[in-house]
């Protein structure tokens, strides 16, 4: 089976550079390897920089990307510029695409070192003020990717004619219903005819899997008869670990670790919780959805653009833990009603988040910055010279 890159590299193909700032398997990352393998290869060929090596480069590698490394800080180092500004030229790169601001940084002082139109991609809910600055002296494009981020960005002055709403989109062809949970179960040590609720992403504050833990504890109190599921690794891994047993809820709370056939994890769930403080659009709701899986969320950032209440899920408010728990309790007890609200998840990514669309408008507008003119464009003038020489 021919890789990414393998394909006939013709005259109508765009070469992207896509600069990563982390490279750990999480949504941004796949984002990134949603793009790379659905974007049409006889139109585009992607190369890879990312800031060291790990398991999600060589994933990209399989998948027959080209990748190459530089490191990445905040305020990025003269040679990672250099090295940046020698891959956009030698490979003959026609537009950069950047996730995660010291990645945004990078592409876009490279972008102006070479005139070459840059792109960058919000995934969360926050501009931050350094992507600001560098899109408003590089003139670098920006995607956000939902409604909410929007009309943040646009009051905080980014003009309309550089920003575009793309939302995420989940491949509905690889998350299906149906599937057999049974294995992850087992892995896990849950009975088949136990109640599951799980938790999906990083260990990390923003995602909020102590207010998962802690939603689990009042559902326990209630139905002690409910599992849960922490399916993700992460920087505060060991906190959650130790809030379990301060609770003591070792026998109802796993720590499943990373799954990354998530497609498996998912019909194992009779409910997806997502507790998070902060979001852009998670892939983990419309994962979920797509396999029929019932969600209540915490209402932040694009989440309420995803989950009809009532119909697909239920909302809380944000950081009311409580509220979570309280809806799975209510839902546990109505079977049928969560087999309709899988179902009806299962019909809304069909009909309106589907990966290709989101695939579709990327692409347009990349060939949209590669086609316009470059009187059009905003240039930096850089103090340094535009010829680097490599080292």
């Amino acid at each position: 089976m021919p890789t990414r890159n393998q394909y006939g590299a013709g005259e109508r193909q765009v070469h992207v550079l896509e600069i990563l700032g982390n490279a750990i398997v999480g949504g941004m990352e796949n984002y990134v390897r949603n793009l790379i393998q659905q974007i049409p290869p006889d139109q585009f060929r992607v190369t890879c920089l990312c800031p060291y090596e790990s398991a999600f480069t060589a994933i990209l590698r399989e998948i027959g990307c080209d990748v190459f490394i530089a490191p990445m800080a905040d305020d990025p180092p003269w040679r990672s510029i250099q090295a940046a500004v020698e891959l956009i030229r030698h490979q003959g790169i026609d537009l950069v695409h950047a996730h995660l601001p010291n990645a945004h940084v990078l592409a876009g002082l490279a972008g102006c070192l070479t005139r070459t139109p840059v792109v960058a991609t919000v995934h969360g809910m926050t501009i931050t003020t350094q992507e600001l600055g560098i899109s408003r002296t590089t003139g670098t494009s920006l995607v956000v990717v939902c409604q909410a981020a929007y009309t943040q960005a646009l009051a905080m002055g980014v003009p309309p004619e550089r920003l575009t709403l793309i939302p995420n989109g989940v491949d509905t062809r690889t998350f299906v219903p149906d599937r057999s949970g049974d294995a992850f179960r087992e892995a896990i040590g849950v009975p088949l005819d136990a109640p599951l609720v799980g938790f999906v992403g990083r260990l990390a504050p923003e995602k909020g899997p102590d207010h998962f833990v802690r939603a689990a504890e009042r559902v326990h109190s209630r139905q002690p008869d409910v599992h849960f599921a922490v399916v993700g690794t992460g920087d505060i891994e060991d906190e959650v670990d130790a809030l379990i047993k301060q609770l003591r809820l070792e026998d109802c709370v796993h720590l499943a670790g990373l799954w990354t056939n998530t497609w498996e994890v998912y019909p194992a769930f009779d409910i997806l919780a997502q507790s998070s403080r902060a979001e852009g659009m998670p892939y983990v709701l419309l994962e979920a959805m797509a396999c029929g899986c019932p969600v209540v969320a915490i209402a932040v950032g694009g989440v309420p653009e995803i989950v009809e209440v009532g119909t697909t899920g239920v909302l809380a408010g944000p950081g009311d833990w409580a509220g979570v728990g309280n809806a799975v309790l209510e839902l546990l007890v109505r079977p049928q009603r969560l087999k309709q609200m899988g179902q009806a998840g299962r019909q809304r990514v069909e009909a309106h988040l589907h990966l290709s669309e989101s695939v579709e408008r990327m692409s347009e507008l990349f060939r949209r910055l590669v086609n316009v003119e470059a009187r059009h464009r905003t240039v930096w003038r850089s103090p340094w010279p535009a010829k680097v020489a490599a080292r």
